[in-house]
């Protein structure tokens, strides 16, 4: 008989008692770690908010850090990723309809922000202004998936465009000096979304960058599946579980109006991106040559 491996049970526990400048109440931040802290900037509530806030899980207390440099503005659903004591940020919603394609780097060591012009790949266009799209660190590269564009030029005439384009922000340790890369890739493609979750796993010395669920398609109301990322099972609405994402719009008498988001991709895929074996990738002096989707 194969021995079944331990599904892990976790359990929330609601943290309380904590002291400090509580971040108020958004939607579309961003939180990553850094040993013991955990670094919350950015997103929504009645407008863009540009606040940056750090919890210390050590000591159960917030604060805010005296910061200074190229301040970016308040984003929501942007990407955020942690390369030791930097953290860089990609993109996201600055207004409603106004989507960037800015790069800012964060070195917690010293609470500096710097803007980063990052070189134009060779083989194509920078990525374009967008939201919802994923941001993985992946060695001294970070991958950039998919998310929103809006191909109106009125802010206020909204023309989304949901991608599934793939790039790569190659990084110099020590350095600010970075540049986009578009991989080649083979195999099909995940299908354009936005708000997808993107997870990086290593196995025996092969990385794979793993796509699941997230949105695409216009409000459809009743139309939708939600997937448990631990059983990998799709459900329609009404079944037990969250569902992926909603729209919660504010109206008068603190009524709140719930519909479903767009059509939500139950499908995962995953793009082997590092060599090692039985791998689909060819890397030789440190540069990936082939990217396979599966």
């Amino acid at each position: 008989l194969i021995k079944k491996p331990a599904v892990l049970q976790p359990r929330w526990k609601r943290v309380v008692g904590s002291t400090g400048p509580v971040p108020r109440p958004r939607h579309g931040h961003r939180a990553v770690a850094i040993k013991e802290l955990m670094v919350v900037f950015g997103g929504g509530n009645e407008g863009i908010v540009d606040e940056l806030h750090v919890y210390n899980t050590a000591t159960n207390q917030w604060f805010i850090p005296a910061v200074r440099g190229d301040i970016p503005p308040g984003c929501a659903a942007y990407g955020f990723v942690c390369d030791g004591t930097r953290l860089l940020v990609f993109g996201g919603m600055v207004e409603y309809g106004k989507y960037s394609n800015d790069l800012y780097e964060l070195q917690a060591s010293r609470w500096e922000w710097k803007r980063l012009k990052a070189k134009a790949p060779k083989n194509g266009p920078p990525p374009c202004p967008r939201l919802g799209h994923s941001f993985s660190l992946i060695g001294s590269r970070c991958y950039l998936f998919g998310g929103l564009a809006n191909d109106s030029e009125d802010p206020k005439n909204n023309i989304p465009r949901y991608l599934n384009d793939l790039y790569c922000l190659e990084l110099r340790p020590g350095s600010s000096v970075v540049g986009w890369e578009i991989p080649a890739t083979s195999g099909p493609p995940p299908p354009p979304r936005e708000s997808h979750t993107a997870v990086v796993t290593t196995n025996h010395g092969a990385s794979r960058l793993i796509i699941y669920g997230g949105m695409s398609g216009i409000n459809i109301c009743g139309r939708g599946a939600f997937s448990e990322v631990s059983a990998f099972k799709t459900c329609l609405p009404g079944f037990p579980g969250a569902p992926c994402a909603i729209k919660i719009s504010k109206v008068r008498c603190s009524i709140h109006h719930v519909e479903w988001e767009g059509f939500h991709q139950s499908d995962r895929t995953w793009l082997q991106v590092s060599s090692g074996t039985q791998t689909f990738i060819s890397v030789k002096g440190g540069n990936v040559k082939r990217l396979h989707w599966l």
